[in-house]
């Protein structure tokens, strides 16, 4: 399976969508979209993250969210971590609520926002929940009609400043923009690039800078431009670093191999490659990786010579892409 969105940058916007395990509900009663919205409303305060709408449905939610630390993997870590707590709590559970990691779509801020907000706005209508996306509860949209108290923790004031200066006249607009999307068949997200990335080819272009031009498989023609760091130089780099041969690193059975740990992590965290694939060079399974990658960086926040030893790896094998 591929691994998600993962694009970051300052100023990134997306449309984030998450399911629970086997289409099962992540919602049971009234108090989960409550304690679900209560996490979400944090968001802004320890990440200044920036929430420009929400439906929360039955099995699944919908977010537009915009980063402007570029952090969005620790936003959603926290929201869905946090959120999946308490519901194996209340309900006894333990393991995966939600199905794999969330799914993420980077969209271009003028072009597209107003329309994906009106995109979700109407999942509940459309679902045959309500009539009217306003009757909806577990929405932003109430929100931006003025409809009920204003949460303080969401931000309706981009997407109507588009229509009006005026509040009152810039929330009929937007009402009588989203009511024109009834009869609409198409949505926003036909015109995705690569499944990924809602913009134009310019909008494209300027994450590639903003990047560093890096190589990413989610940045259509990035590969064109730069080549990718592969599990050979990886390998090949940790055993330079540290004075130890290949075999040494990918030897199974050793206990507290460390060469073989970062070799794990930098492949984490730099190549396409998933848990299962990185497990298969070692003779492990997918689960040790997963481990091994969290153990290194729990160790590099206590332990500072290894952190500079992983940081020198890091820019060497990104000078010579």
């Amino acid at each position: 399976m591929s691994r998600p969105l993962r694009i970051e940058y300052a100023g990134a916007l997306y449309h984030i969508t998450a399911r629970g395990n086997e289409g099962r509900p992540i919602y049971k009663q009234e108090g989960d979209y409550r304690k679900f919205l209560e996490t979400l409303s944090e968001l802004p305060q320890r990440y200044h993250a920036i929430i420009h709408g929400y439906v929360l449905m039955g099995n699944h939610y919908h977010l537009l969210i915009e980063t402007p630390k570029g952090n969005i993997t620790r936003v959603m870590h926290f929201l869905n971590a946090t959120y999946t707590g308490y519901f194996n709590k209340k309900y006894k559970r333990v393991g995966h609520l939600f199905q794999g990691r969330y799914k993420g779509v980077l969209i271009e801020k003028e072009s597209y926002l107003v329309s994906v907000s009106r995109y979700i706005h109407l999942n509940p209508q459309r679902a045959g929940l309500v009539k009217r996306p306003e009757e909806y509860s577990w929405s932003s949209y109430p929100d931006y009609i003025g409809k009920g108290k204003k949460k303080t923790w969401l931000t309706c004031e981009w997407i109507l400043g588009r229509y009006s200066k005026d509040k009152a006249k810039a929330r009929r607009l937007y009402k009588a923009f989203v009511e024109e999307g009834f009869t609409l068949k198409e949505t926003p997200f036909d015109a995705l690039k690569k499944g990924l990335i809602l913009g134009s080819d310019n909008f494209i272009d300027e994450i590639k800078k903003k990047t560093g031009l890096k190589k990413h498989r989610e940045i259509p023609g990035s590969s064109r431009l730069t080549k990718s760091i592969t599990y050979e130089n990886i390998i090949t780099a940790v055993a330079k670093r540290f004075g130890v041969s290949k075999q040494e690193i990918r030897e199974p059975g050793r206990r507290d191999n460390l060469t073989r740990k970062i070799c794990l992590y930098l492949l984490r965290r730099h190549t396409d490659l998933t848990n299962a694939e990185i497990g298969g060079h070692f003779g492990i399974g997918y689960t040790a990786v997963s481990q091994a990658r969290l153990r290194v960086a729990r160790e590099m926040a206590e332990d500072s010579s290894l952190k500079k030893n992983i940081a020198d790896i890091e820019k060497k094998l990104l000078s010579e892409k």
